[in-house]
This record gives structure tokens, sequence and C-alpha cells, in this order.
């Protein structure tokens, strides 16, 4: 454990759920994790108590990638942890594939509605189509994406090869996103099972992010805008190639500062925790040591690329990659927008920054 994660303080200690069931971490909240094909081999999900017009069942945050072993695992959830009752309602976080890969296989399973925030919807629902030649864009793959992160220094030849190739990486872990939703908005309070969560929607990580919070609880599921472990991934892609992600991000987390100290949090990846405003405080911590770095490395002319192993000092594979120049490109956008680096294209076409005279 590092220093960071010692200053937190987890409930359950090293328990996690076993494969296929859940454990009980408040009154009516059950914690199920689901395997993914990633180095983040995880992500929690979450069954509320519910009940709508009458029907007692429960509400799914949150479904995991499509992958049939998940299936498989949500088969035994369904049988072991729903006491008989049906799923009323899904609810996704964002639109990333771990969150909402399987929105429509649960849906359709169980003639439920899908409550996600409209650009989350958007974006899931065009991703999720299969792609048309070279023209699919679903962020990290595919030629577009390549060519975004060839001209900010991408040079290895076998990472070209493998983002080229990923232009149907978001429709294999997304086959499909269900044709309809319910809206949720910033602000919203939404009855489960005779409880209130308030929509506290952030923004940087994904376009229009919704955590949920309980006051009766004291809990809150955080998706990935708060993460007690590994920092939140703030990227610039190549469908928003001049986007300045990281100052919303970071003004995201202040949406927070009026939560009790020891808030339950509901993470994503991880364990749940307390703790919440510690961590947020290290987050800001973390993001300007990064950012005094970048200052510091870019007094020579450096892309994304260069800056890829300062702020990532291990082997990363093409996916990891992707996040990773996606992520120093934040750091160079946001001191770019501040006036404190400029850039310039070389005669290579590779974009490159440097300190602002």
């Amino acid at each position: 454990m590092n220093p960071n994660e010692q200053k937190l303080a987890y409930p359950w200690g090293e328990t996690i759920p076993e494969p296929g069931h859940a454990i009980t971490v408040g009154d009516g909240v059950r914690w199920i994790r689901l395997p993914l094909p990633f180095a983040l081999d995880h992500i929690n999900v979450w069954l509320l108590r519910d009940e709508i017009e009458g029907r007692q069942g429960w509400t799914v945050v949150d479904t995991g990638v499509s992958r049939d072993n998940v299936k498989a695992l949500w088969e035994q959830v369904f049988e072991t942890a729903l006491e008989g009752l049906p799923v009323l309602r899904v609810l996704a976080t964002h639109m990333h594939p771990d969150h909402v890969g399987l929105a429509k296989w649960i849906c359709d399973r169980w003639n439920a509605p899908l409550w996600i925030t409209m650009t989350e919807f958007m974006t899931a629902r065009l991703w999720s189509r299969p792609p048309v030649a070279d023209t699919a864009e679903g962020g990290a793959g595919g030629e577009m994406a390549l060519q975004h992160f060839v001209r900010h220094g991408l040079v290895d030849p076998e990472a070209q090869e493998q983002i080229g190739k990923r232009g149907s990486y978001y429709p294999s872990l997304v086959p499909d996103a269900p044709a309809s939703f319910r809206r949720i908005m910033d602000g919203d309070q939404i009855n489960i099972g005779g409880r209130s969560w308030r929509v506290i929607v952030g923004y940087g990580h994904s376009p229009e992010h919704a955590s949920l919070y309980c006051d009766t609880l004291q809990m809150l599921i955080s998706g990935d805008m708060v993460l007690p472990r590994i920092s939140t991934n703030i990227s610039v892609f190549s469908f928003e190639p001049e986007a300045n992600p990281l100052p919303l991000y970071l003004k995201s987390l202040k949406r927070f500062d009026g939560l009790p100290e020891d808030t339950l949090v509901l993470p994503s990846h991880g364990r749940p925790f307390k703790g919440l405003h510690e961590r947020i405080a290290q987050q800001h911590t973390h993001h300007a040591e990064r950012l005094e770095e970048v200052v510091t490395a870019c007094r020579v002319p450096s892309s994304a690329n260069d800056i890829v192993p300062m702020m990532f000092k291990r082997k990363l594979d093409a996916h990891q990659t992707t996040f990773a120049i996606g992520e120093a490109l934040a750091h160079l956008h946001m001191l770019y927008y501040e006036g404190k680096l400029k850039r310039e294209i070389g005669a290579d076409g590779v974009i490159r920054f440097s300190v602002a005279a």
C-alpha cells in the first residue's frame, strides 16, 4: 500500500466480493466485482434495493463489459443476490465500456430502462455502432486516433499498428446500447428505495459523468471521479483534439466539497473507503506536481509522447499507451491554455511544446 492509501480508511479491509456474489456495504446496498480484460482488471458495480410504482426490486449501477464470462457472473448474481426480485432499472455513471457495456443486455433481460446523462448516452449510442471503413472513432483506436497519437509523437511501429487496428475497440466491448433512456442531470434527486440520491455531474474524465450521493446513508457512488488507489484518467483524444479537460476535472472535484468527512465512497475501481476530502486533496497535489514536472521537461521542446516516460514509470501496453499519451497531452494543454507553454509543429509533423517566453 502506498503512503497516500494509508491515509484512507477501508471498512472492509482486504475483503472483496467473490465472483458472482455480493457483499452488503449498507442498508439495501450491495457490492459486486466484475473482471475486466485490461491491466486494470476489475470494476465495482452496485445493487440498490428499490421500489418503483409499487414493484419491489433493484437498481443496478454500472454493468461491466460485454463478455460471456461477465454475463455468466451476472446470471449468478441474479440467482444469488436479488432475493428473487427483478432489476427495475439500470443506472450508468458514464459511457466507458466497463460501465455501460452490458447495459442493453441487462435492460432487455429485465425490461428495465437505462438512466444516464444525455451526453453519455448519445456517445455510447454513436460509438457502439459497427465501424465504417477507417472512419470509426472510439477514442482510443482506429485510423483517426492513430493519426492523433502520431501527431503527438508516437513513433513506435508496433504500437502504431495495434492502435490503428483498434477501430472496433469500443463496439467489441459495447456491442449495442439501449434505443432509449431516462435522462438524469446535475442536482437531480433520484428516489431509490425510498431514499434520495443526488446526481453530481463531473467533467474531464468523460463527457457528463454522474456520481450519486445519498445523505441518509452518507454514501457516495463516485464512479471514476474519485478512486482510492489510482488517479482518474484525464485525456485528450482525437474526437476533441483541442480539449482542455484537466481544469474541468479539477473544478468538478469541488462539487464534493460539501459532503461529510466520513462519507463512505463506493468507487468503480479499488475498495470502498472513507477519507473523501483527503483523497481529493491528494488528487490536486498529484496534478500540481505533474504540471510542474511538465513545465520543467518543456525547457526542451517536447511532444506528449516525450512526456509519457516522466509521468508513467513502467512499461505500457498499447491500451495503456493511448491513455498515457492522452493524459500527458491533457497536462500540456492546461499549461498551453494558461499561456505557460507554446506549441509548434515540426518539419516531421509532430506537435511539440516548450516554455513560453
